[in-house]
C-alpha cells in the first residue's frame, strides 16, 4: 500500500534536504543527506543525488512507499 501525501510549497522551490524535514521523513539535516546519498529518493522517476535540488511544483517525490506531490 502506497503512501501518498501532497506538499505545497511556499516559494518558487523548496530544496530537497528542507523538503525531507519538513515532510519529517529525515529527523536531521545529516539524517536527509543521508537518504539522498544512499540513492533512496526518486524525483520524476529519475534518482535524485543533488541534495540541495530545487524541488518545484508539480514534482512527484517518491521515497521507499511514499509518494509527495508537489503543489
Amino acid at each position: 500500500m502506497e503512501n501518498k501525501t501532497t506538499f505545497k510549497i511556499n516559494g518558487p522551490y523548496i530544496e530537497l534536504l528542507a523538503l525531507l524535514k519538513a515532510l519529517g521523513i529525515a529527523q536531521t539535516g545529516g539524517h536527509a543527506k543521508m537518504i539522498v546519498d544512499s540513492e533512496e529518493v526518486l524525483r520524476n522517476g529519475q534518482i535524485e543525488l543533488r541534495r540541495r535540488a530545487k524541488c518545484i511544483s508539480g514534482d512527484l517525490i517518491i521515497i521507499d512507499d511514499q509518494q509527495i506531490q508537489l503543489e
